[in-house]
């Protein structure tokens, strides 16, 4: 394969059930000399990658799969070398005729930390490209048994940094709101469920995953210390 010929894929893997990842994205996978994807560091300290696993119930090679661990803090820096020293790696297989895949839970261009990873690529002079998938959110209305949006409605998606008062306004106003990146909003929607008894608010927890969680009910809700891979769909009650 000559070099003009390898472009790097960033293949979206769905919000976790590995059948939920387009058929575009398999191939993709299983042509990959070597997949990157994310994990995460437990409190006992061993790595633990939704991805990984994804990848492996899809039937590819665990020795294929290669993990980085991000520093969970707001300081980006050391994220930002995590990501620099990624692409250097990646560059070098590149540069020896390897196929390689980044792996990104959801869609890999919406709300994705990965995007980082994809400039720098694109810096290099590396050719990239983005497979979509299917993000959370779209996930989460069959499991509630809902629809997003009809007809004229609109649909805001907000990353969690939004008040209690901005989402009241925009409930008010007649958008449907999804919120990702839950937890960093907590009280401003447990505030929001009391100041708007006239709205719909639908959580979720680890959607397509087997602790999947969700519920409808604001009492729970109002109890509830949202987790990381959380999310919200807030509506006028129909």
């Amino acid at each position: 394969m000559k070099q003009s010929e390898k472009v790097i894929k960033f293949v979206s893997l769905g919000p976790g059930d590995p059948e939920l990842i387009t058929i575009k994205g398999l191939k993709a996978l299983q042509e990959a000399s070597f997949i990157y994807c994310p994990a995460t560091m437990t409190p006992s300290g061993t790595k633990s990658s939704h991805s990984s696993v994804t990848l492996q119930a899809l039937g590819i090679d665990a020795d294929k799969i290669k993990t980085f661990t991000l520093p969970m803090s707001k300081n980006r820096d050391a994220a930002i070398k995590v990501y620099q020293d990624l692409a250097d790696d990646i560059e070098k297989c590149y540069k020896n005729n390897m196929q390689i895949a980044v792996a990104a839970e959801g869609d890999a261009g919406f709300y994705a930390s990965i995007q980082y990873l994809y400039e720098l690529l694109k810096e290099k002079g590396l050719q990239v490209t983005r497979i979509a998938g299917v993000p959370a959110f779209i996930a989460a209305g069959p499991v509630a048994g809902i629809r997003l949006v009809k007809q004229e409605e609109r649909l805001l998606v907000v990353p969690g940094i939004i008040s209690e008062k901005e989402l009241t306004d925009k409930i008010n106003s007649g958008y449907v709101v999804v919120i990702m990146k839950l937890p960093l909003c907590e009280e401003a929607v447990h505030k929001a469920i009391t100041q708007n008894p006239e709205a719909e608010f639908h959580y979720f927890e680890n959607i397509s995953r087997e602790n999947e969680f969700y519920t409808s009910d604001t009492d729970i809700i109002k109890d509830k210390k949202f987790p990381y891979f959380s999310l919200m769909i807030i509506s006028k009650k129909q």
